[in-house]
């Protein structure tokens, strides 16, 4: 899909005010193009899932709104990904600062197996120069809170992050991401390694970080893009296929490519 032809695009159905926006994202490696010409509107305050069969470019999409591509060997990323009205590509724009703005968990839970729960929240803030251990007690429970896990932990944080369960350190590392206080928070599949009851959890954690978050979480299972998600974008072979409310592109697909993936025909 390319920007001359959005029409399935709805977005109509996604009024209010967008917190980042990606105009002509196209990313390519040695010249052969994974993501091409995507264009998107993600609004403030909720929950977008990307979804697609493997290898169609979600993951390649969502690295590139934390420029993540920048650490990639023989990668490109042409386009805008805009927060605010400010282009984080921009030549301006130092990378460091752009990813406090974009916070990322990734598939599976990678706490730093050698620091402590406490020092694991706090290591994006020490490297940026935050030394006042007030400050890092706040900053520590209220993370752990809104990641809902201060109760099981409060009172082991100088506990390693290794001896957390597999659930509990992708909570970790839900909080060691919202400390440093990102306006987006991207998670790549951030249950798919959990089981039933941790997935919950990390679901229950989705829904409520989005009071206050705009999150986009890369998805293989339909499902959970219709428990968590109030937009839906449908990815295949790179482009950017379908993207509405979450509902709507579930029950009432605009193109047959994407009835046809959400109705379990291929995938």
């Amino acid at each position: 899909m390319t920007t001359s032809n959005l029409t399935n695009i709805d977005s109509k159905s996604i009024e209010s005010k967008y917190k980042m926006i990606t105009e002509n994202v196209t990313v390519s490696y040695d010249g052969i193009e994974a993501v091409k010409n995507v264009t998107m509107k993600f609004k403030e305050k909720s929950v977008t899932a990307l979804i697609g069969p493997s290898g169609c470019g979600k993951t390649t999409f969502l690295r590139c709104l934390n420029r993540m591509h920048d650490m990639t060997k023989n990668a490109k990323v042409t386009g805008k990904v805009m927060i605010d009205d400010i282009d984080l590509y921009s030549k301006d724009i130092d990378p460091i600062y752009h990813r406090r703005k974009v916070g990322m968990v990734f598939q599976k839970p990678n706490p730093f197996p050698t620091m402590s729960i406490y020092d694991n929240v706090t290591a994006g803030l020490r490297l940026n120069g935050v030394r006042d251990k007030r400050i890092l007690d706040e900053i520590v429970e209220d993370s752990l809170k809104m990641a809902y896990l201060w109760d099981e932990v409060k009172n082991d944080l100088k506990k390693s992050a290794i001896e957390l369960s597999g659930g509990q350190q992708q909570r970790l590392c839900i909080a060691r991401a919202l400390a440093i206080q990102p306006e987006v928070l991207l998670m790549d599949e951030p249950a798919s390694a959990l089981d039933p009851i941790a997935t919950q959890k990390i679901e229950e954690t989705i829904t409520e970080l989005k009071k206050d978050y705009a999150i986009i979480i890369v998805t293989h299972n339909m499902q959970q893009a219709i428990r968590v998600s109030d937009y839906t974008g449908f990815m295949y072979l790179g482009d950017l296929i379908e993207f509405r409310e979450t509902k709507k592109l579930f029950t009432d697909p605009k193109d047959e490519l994407t009835a046809k993936y959400v109705q379990g025909h291929f995938g």
